[in-house]
């Protein structure tokens, strides 16, 4: 299993519900690594999305501790448990975890990999994700070029997980 997301320097995550900082290239990335694949969402995240919906091209796990919460086109889990039992025929490297916070804090521990997009500068923020370089289960494998738009740069880093937990 998979984590993907974009931070600011602080690592922010969010403001207000959504992201402080959305870059087109960043999008392009996101689209092109999941499609295919699995995502696991949280439901307010998931209505962050376009018309509130699933994505297409994806396999959608959306997490709810709302016991009656149903929605076209995804499967519902009600806790990690579920989540992760619901993957288990997924190839894990096709796996991947799209946030928000509560379910990427969740879900971190099992997971091998972390796409980050690494925004750098500070961004209004009221929610973060965790310092992966002050971890010590995680290890920056691959630091990406810097490259920009419109005057922000960014890199895509990839970080490795050293001690991921298994879910039995």
């Amino acid at each position: 299993m998979n984590i993907i997301v974009a931070v600011d320097s602080n690592w922010g995550i969010g403001y207000n519900g959504t992201q402080p900082v959305v870059l087109p290239e960043d999008r392009s990335f996101f689209r092109k690594i999941t499609s295919g694949g699995t995502v696991i969402v949280g439901r307010r995240t998931l209505a962050d999305f376009p018309g509130g919906r699933p994505l297409k091209n994806r396999r959608n796990i959306i997490m709810s501790i709302d016991p009656d919460f149903t929605i076209e086109g995804a499967e519902v889990a009600h806790s990690v448990e579920e989540a992760i039992a619901l993957t288990s025929g997924d190839r894990s490297n096709r796996v991947f975890v799209i946030g928000g916070a509560r379910v990427y804090e969740q879900l971190l521990p099992y997971c091998e990999r972390a796409f980050v997009t690494r925004i750098r500068g500070e961004y209004d923020a009221d929610t973060f994700f965790e310092n992966l370089d002050l971890s010590p289960n995680w290890e920056l494998q691959k630091k990406g070029a810097p490259r920009f738009h419109d005057g922000v740069e960014y890199s895509f880093d990839v970080y490795r997980n050293k001690h991921p937990l298994r879910f039995t």
